[in-house]
């Protein structure tokens, strides 16, 4: 039977290899060319990525070796090293760097995955490996699609990678959502995901909140579960918008882009 450790490091692999593939093919020019993150260019997300698999490698070493996680002094380094990188040398560092993550996700045996704690250091204690692998799964994701959309405008998130970022939205809204963009508006949204058939409420307040999906809406918000992941971080700009996603009521789409405004 498949664990959600199990279906998250999948994902992490597939994901790994996917990505590795078209870095890996990249040009000079299409390395420092934009990407959908705000502020990056192609390279500096592979940046983000190889630094972040790095320092995710350092703690999950450090909590099978019985030592305390890793200092942010050491993570700055880790960060320096990248950002000092050529676009070029990143192209090159990423693949390995990944790999050596994910492959120490796939070294894990069924009784770790179960029982194993791993300190990330910026958490309020100890998680499971499903939880870490989740975690790192978010922002690979994101930043995945970040690269991909940028050559393929119809691009969307991995789907064996949403069905787990799923669990990690309500944790964004709380440092991503600006409800002050609203301008002192409030409502309180039925959001039905047209893929999945699960419906939620989305509480447009301050703050910004996931609740039951309720039974008097002031609106709703009809979308694939992707797109409502991409919407919540920022990434459903007009032109990455699928043609399916609808939305009634006082609030428009421009209105949650604004709520929600990337990172």
């Amino acid at each position: 039977m498949s664990t959600r450790a199990d279906q998250a490091i999948a994902a992490l692999r597939k994901g790994h290899d996917d990505l590795s593939a078209l870095v890996a093919g990249l040009t000079p020019e299409q390395l420092t060319g934009p990407s959908a993150a705000s502020e990056w260019d192609v390279s500096q997300v592979v940046s983000h990525l190889g630094s972040g698999a790095e320092i995710n490698l350092e703690a999950l070493r450090a909590s099978l070796e019985g030592r305390p996680a890793p200092e942010f002094e050491f993570n700055k380094g880790v960060w320096a090293r990248w950002d000092a990188m050529t676009p070029q040398e990143r192209q090159a560092a990423f693949p390995a760097a990944n790999a050596r993550l994910v492959e120490a996700y796939e070294a894990f045996t069924p009784q770790q995955k179960e029982e194993h704690r791993i300190d990330l250091g910026w958490m309020p204690e100890p998680v499971d490996v499903a939880t870490s692998a989740v975690l790192r799964l978010s922002e690979f994701g994101y930043h995945d699609w970040d690269v991909r959309v940028a050559f393929d405008p119809a691009a969307t998130l991995a789907p064996e990678a949403a069905a787990l970022m799923a669990d990690r939205v309500e944790g964004l809204l709380g440092w991503i959502a600006k409800p002050a963009n609203l301008d002192g508006r409030t409502a309180d949204l039925l959001v039905r995901l047209t893929d999945t058939g699960e419906e939620l409420g989305l509480r447009l307040a301050d703050p910004v909140a996931l609740t039951a999906a309720p039974e008097a809406p002031d609106g709703e918000l009809d979308l694939p579960l992707e797109a409502w992941l991409r919407l919540a971080a920022g990434r459903l700009k007009p032109e990455y918008t699928p043609a399916s996603v609808s939305i009634t009521g006082p609030i428009t789409l421009d209105d949650l882009r604004k709520v929600f405004p990337g990172y």
